[in-house]
């Protein structure tokens, strides 16, 4: 693809690598039929093809970009199925964070959008305030009908209850069962805290058990992928100097993992995230390089065994996350079927389910359409649960399916031992 971007734009780094990735761009347009917005809207400009034009014309211009090149870029996912389908290895995930970056800096938002948008920057990565945040929700739904409109799909949302706070977000170390075959720091995430701490508790249980020390390390947080992909690329790279010193604090590690593949596929990105900072780009590197998802410690650790009686048929769905940015996308089903589950495949396992981060506060209507097309794939799995990784994914998938929605670890620690599923 041929740019005409400026010469002094060009001094920017992170101009210049948009750059570079807009070149690799062959304009052969197999991301459109894998593309969940350009699935359901048919608009080339809300498909990976269609964005890279207006991403290039935004970056050409000497204007602030146009209000419609900003609502079809917002529409993006970054499910980056896009990317397992491309045949020229266009790096889309950092050109839209780049774009997404300069429309922060320098369109202006409705004042109502730039609120909420900082809002949820403010409030989702700290737990507590998380937490704060949805009790103030559930009060609130008696009158939510006199709510503005984005305000009133937020409380909607909120659960009905929340759990308590638990034990396995606390900073400890947890001493492997028997022989120690490795030592890990587990990155307990921000709403996973607050909406399902029985999946850290159950990771931690089933870590210890095949041999694991966990380190829950004292000053990790939020991964940063929230500000990140609202364009507040200070933010995420504050949270990644963060954890990178945390972790580097815990002593020596074999891995990090992460059980939300949303931020794992941000740790894992650490090093391009602060590739431009001497201080820490080696630093973010290095702890990057020892960033794993969840099951790929589990696997060559997990004995093949029986499942627990009267196990459910699993449906099982795959983060875009996991499998369109981590590569693993069969990695789940492998395990589950290796404690002897029967594990149903769920059609179009490629399309977004319509979580992506904050997408489902921010841009509900096509959210509540990928989620019924996500659902009544399941539905015709015929299956009694459903399993993916992702909190993202449950909390999702639960606003549209009767079925249980656990996290993958869940049935693995009840299948090797763990306390029994309700």
């Amino acid at each position: 693809m041929h740019t005409a971007i400026d010469l002094a734009a060009l001094a920017d780094p992170q101009v210049r690598e948009a750059e570079r990735i807009l070149k690799t761009c062959v304009h052969c347009g197999m991301c459109l039929a894998t593309c969940p917005t350009y699935l359901l809207l048919g608009d080339e400009r809300d498909s990976p093809r269609g964005r890279i034009y207006l991403i290039k014309g935004m970056l050409e211009s000497v204007e602030p970009p146009q209000d419609t090149t900003v609502r079809h870029i917002d529409r993006c996912l970054t499910c980056l199925s896009c990317m397992t389908t491309c045949p020229s290895g266009v790096n889309y995930r950092h050109l839209v964070d780049h774009a997404r970056s300069h429309i922060e800096t320098t369109h202006r938002r409705r004042p109502q959008d730039r609120w909420l948008r900082r809002l949820l920057t403010w409030v989702l990565p700290s737990p507590w305030r998380f937490r704060l945040a949805l009790v103030g929700a559930l009060l609130a739904r008696p009158v939510a009908w006199m709510l503005p409109s984005m305000v009133r799909g937020m409380v909607r949302m909120a659960p009905g209850s929340l759990p308590s706070p638990s034990w396995s977000d606390v900073p400890a170390v947890h001493r492997a069962l028997g022989e120690r075959r490795m030592r890990v720091a587990l990155h307990t995430g921000c709403a996973q805290q607050v909406l399902a701490p029985h999946v850290n508790e159950a990771t931690i249980r089933l870590l210890t058990r095949l041999g694991c020390e966990v380190v829950v390390s004292p000053g990790a947080g939020c991964c940063g992928a929230l500000g990140h992909h609202l364009g507040h690329l200070e933010d995420a790279r504050t949270a990644a100097r963060r954890n990178i010193a945390a972790w580097e604090s815990s002593g020596p590690l074999d891995a990090v993992v992460s059980n939300a593949s949303g931020c794992g596929s941000q740790l894992k990105d650490y090093g391009g995230l602060l590739a431009e900072d001497p201080a820490w780009a080696e630093r973010a590197r290095a702890v990057a390089s020892r960033v794993v998802d969840v099951t790929e410690v589990i696997e060559p650790l997990l004995e093949p065994s029986q499942p627990p009686s009267q196990a459910p048929g699993i449906a099982c769905h795959v983060p875009c996350t996991l499998q369109h940015s981590q590569k693993l996308g069969d990695l789940p089903a492998r395990l589950l079927k290796r404690c002897g589950f029967v594990v149903k495949d769920i059609a179009e396992g490629h399309i977004c389910c319509g979580s992506a981060g904050t997408y489902n506060l921010l841009q509900d209507g096509l959210s509540r359409r990928l989620l019924e097309r996500k659902c009544g794939h399941i539905a015709a799995t015929d299956a009694d649960v459903v399993a993916t990784g992702n909190i993202g994914c449950m909390v999702q998938i639960a606003r549209g399916t009767p079925l249980p929605v656990l996290h993958t670890v869940e049935l693995l620690d009840w299948a090797t031992g763990g306390p029994p599923l309700p």
